[in-house]
């Protein structure tokens, strides 16, 4: 079972979300193992708009990205899981090394990504200015990531 929507459905629902001038926030990552730091940004990012979108990288993306024992959820159970929180309408899954497709082709009002991130390497950044959109880096939250979960669970912290 996958929470996961295919782009043709997203575009639809952005079209309408446009059209019923609502603000469409876009946000993207791994969220492997979902814990409060991501819980607060998915928050804040929600809280910029009325309707907050998630692209989740796939599970070979994440391989790619984290190394050979990442993901620790697959992609469908990252999915379910985001799809769960109240702050999150819509969630899809992108195996492209960027999301740049998808953000070009929904031209979210609101692009963000941690505060790990800088504005000018934001992926997508160029398209949803061009567009007229704001593009956000948001405050990151020390000593909450995945990797310090991992290490705790392992009795490594």
């Amino acid at each position: 079972m996958t929470s996961a929507l295919p782009l043709e459905t997203l575009r639809a629902a952005r079209e309408q979300l446009r059209e019923a001038g609502k603000k469409v926030v876009f946000t993207n990552g791994c969220f492997d193992l979902i814990h409060p730091g991501h819980v607060r940004y998915l928050q804040q990012a929600r809280a910029l708009g009325d309707a907050l979108i998630v692209a989740l990288n796939s599970d070979r993306s994440v391989r790619e990205l984290k190394g050979d024992k990442r993901p620790i959820l697959t992609e469908n159970e990252r999915a379910e899981v985001m799809a769960a929180l109240a702050c999150v309408d819509y969630v899809t899954i992108f195996d492209e090394p960027t999301p740049r497709e998808i953000i070009a082709a929904l031209l979210p009002d609101v692009l963000v990504k941690g505060g790990d991130w800088g504005v000018d390497s934001i992926v997508g950044r160029e398209e949803v200015e061009a567009a007229g959109g704001q593009v956000l880096s948001l405050p990151f939250v020390d000593g909450c990531s995945t990797t310090d979960v991992i290490e705790r669970i392992l009795g490594k912290a």
